[in-house]
């Protein structure tokens, strides 16, 4: 089945851009609702560091470096760059007798407006904790301490990538069909939307034991700090905000997103074909409503989904619209 019709932007009468993909609802009876093909294999990217951030729970590194909520949620978070974020992995890889230095997550400008005008006002350059993937990079030079392994702890061979894989096949249910470098130069595993679906109902619903309880924790990491995992205007925060932490979802690169929702046992997953983040976060917002997760009326809709676009002037010159079909079927 080929990608399906999910969003769409109207200019006047006329259908300005069209935004195809696929998405997969899921929870521990199996698949509940697809829209595209759920066979589709993506590169999750960012949508999957709490799965990446497993092996650091499951092997102990976490509860050795007495690693709480917050670390957590910044293992799993795509943040903002902003000084909540930078001072509390700087202070984290201090906890591990480590530094800036061991990073491999190389430097980029953040995307915190005040944290980005200090740096450029100063004509300071920024340092590889700014990078929005550092918390999960100081995860991985956590678990890397525990196991002992050498300074790269990004190359495909390493103890703690091939940790990862372990993780990510076993929660996907499927070998994964190769591997891409992600932005932070860390692997990123190929899966199928409806496997990456899977994964996120498995964290929704965890089992007993060791894995069980670890997807716990980073849950609830997550709901608790939503301005970790991402920063203030950002979609992960705000979703998670207005839906009172009984959600989590995370964004990736290329228009990938995925939401855990305990109080149903349910996860999602959806990937935009053109790589819209506008789309995806569009998206994502219509299945949250559609499954009542979400108040159709709460201002975070609006924004992402429902309220007209604006041009420089203030006039309403264009609006989004789920595509029809999209959310779809009735939930069984």
């Amino acid at each position: 089945m080929p990608a399906q019709d999910l969003i769409e932007l109207w200019r006047g009468d006329l259908l300005e851009s069209l935004h195809r993909g696929h998405a997969v609802i899921w929870d521990r009876g199996g698949l509940v609702a697809a829209w595209g093909a759920p066979g589709a294999v993506i590169f999750p990217r960012s949508s999957c560091k709490m799965i990446q951030a497993l092996p650091l729970l499951e092997s102990g590194a976490a509860d050795a470096a007495g690693l709480g909520p917050e670390q957590l949620a910044l293992a799993c978070a795509s943040h903002s760059g902003g000084a909540m974020h930078v001072g509390r992995v700087t202070a984290w890889l201090d906890r591990i007798g480590l530094s800036d230095a061991d990073l491999r997550c190389g430097a980029h400008m953040p995307q915190d407006r005040a944290e980005n005008r200090r740096l450029t006002c100063s004509e300071t350059a920024p340092c590889q904790a700014h990078n929005n993937c550092s918390g999960k990079h100081a995860g991985f030079l956590t678990l890397n301490r525990h196991l002992g392994g050498d300074a790269e702890y990004v190359r495909i061979d390493h103890p703690v990538q091939q940790a990862v894989r372990r993780a990510f096949e076993e929660v996907t249910a499927e070998t994964s069909a190769g591997h891409g470098i992600d932005g932070c130069s860390a692997p990123n595993f190929a899966c199928t939307v409806a496997g990456l679906a899977r994964a996120m109902a498995e964290f929704a619903a965890p089992g007993p034991g060791v894995r069980g309880e670890a997807m716990r924790r980073l849950v609830a990491a997550m709901t608790a700090h939503p301005a970790l995992v991402a920063g203030e205007t950002r979609a992960c925060t705000d979703l998670m905000r207005a839906m009172g932490g009984r959600v989590a979802v995370k964004t990736g690169a290329e228009a990938v997103f995925v939401a855990i929702a305990p109080d149903r046992g349910l996860g999602v997953a959806l990937k935009i074909a053109d790589g819209s983040t506008r789309a995806s976060e569009a998206a994502i917002t219509a299945l949250l409503v559609h499954l009542g997760l979400l108040d159709a009326a709460h201002p975070v809709v609006g924004r992402l989904l429902t309220a007209p676009l604006r041009n420089w002037r203030g006039m309403a010159v264009a609006q989004l619209r789920t595509a029809d079909g999209f959310p779809g079927p009735r939930m069984c």
